[in-house]
């Protein structure tokens, strides 16, 4: 099976799920550090919607600088589209939450990172 984690080597979380993938047998692992070499806005777009989640639901809101990258940009007001929350993602990938793992069975925003399980062999579909 092939997966992809979209990783920030400082994020606890995303080191704990990278080990939950790293140990699983029979994976073929890519590992993207998205604030090095960021997904496009249609990648994310493509990867929110296999998650069935909207963009607002990946956006990380806390902790610098998304804090202030949502004010600036006025992120968190209900009005903003998903379209604006893409762009500013694309701008700024610090406001990607993380990790997003993407399988053959489908994609999870892993927090926390057992959430990868659901997407693993032996795992929920």
């Amino acid at each position: 099976m092939k997966a992809t984690i979209y990783h920030n080597t400082a994020c606890g979380t995303s080191r704990k799920t990278l080990a939950i993938l790293q140990e699983t047998p029979e994976i073929s692992l890519t590992v993207i550090e998205y604030l090095k070499t960021p997904p496009s806005r249609d990648e994310l777009a493509r990867l929110y919607a296999r998650a069935g989640m909207t963009p607002r639901a990946g956006l990380r809101t806390h902790n610098s600088p998304a804090e202030e990258l949502c004010a600036e940009f006025n992120l968190l007001d209900p009005a903003t589209t998903d379209d604006a929350i893409l762009d500013a993602m694309t701008a700024h990938p610090a406001l990607i939450e993380r990790p997003l793992v993407e399988t053959d069975k489908g994609v999870r925003l892993c927090r926390p990172s057992q959430k990868v399980l659901e997407i693993l062999e032996g795992g929920a579909p």
